[in-house]
């Protein structure tokens, strides 16, 4: 089975909740529309971690952000507000990942994505990673709505260009 892939537009990133709840794909009908939202929503942090969380608590369905889950996307966006910017199109190193307007972004899904009835691994590619990073989602069944469950596409990539004393 080989890899499948959805492309999403944005003309501009949501910054609160309402904003995030008129885009369409917050029928959140898909693990790739909800990853794709996730990724939307963190872009704004660096602007309001409060509306930022609001978003978040949306995407998460019957959940919540936790404690420490706050904690963990305050430690790794800390000074680094680029990283949720670097998984949109045109986003680089050498940049500054600012990405291309509108804002697009590719989520893709691997023959290991359904590890479990339910459960899904989607993942998205960031300008400055080797490697695509991951977000963990959860169906729920009574409503067919993905929501998130994990982000775990927070981990370092390359500084930019204009940051790196070894550029």
């Amino acid at each position: 089975m080989a890899n499948k892939e959805e492309k999403f537009t944005f003309e501009a990133l949501p910054e609160g909740l309402d904003e995030l709840k008129a885009l369409p794909e917050a029928a959140l009908d898909s693990p790739f529309r909800t990853t794709a939202l996730v990724v939307a929503a963190l872009c704004n942090f660096e602007k309001s971690e409060n509306a930022t969380f609001e978003m978040l608590d949306f995407l998460k369905g019957p959940d919540n952000v936790s404690p420490f889950e706050k904690q963990f996307i305050k430690e790794r966006l800390a000074g680094k507000y680029y990283k949720t910017f670097s998984y949109f199109a045109g986003a680089t190193p050498e940049n500054g990942y600012v990405p291309t307007k509108p804002y697009t972004i590719t989520v893709t899904e691997t023959p290991y994505s359904y590890p479990q009835e339910n459960y899904a691994t989607m993942y998205v590619t960031s300008g400055g990673a080797d490697s695509p990073r991951s977000i963990r989602l959860r169906k729920k069944p009574s409503t067919g709505q993905w929501f998130l469950v994990e982000i775990q596409c927070l981990s370092d990539i390359r500084v930019p260009v204009e940051e790196d004393p070894w550029a």
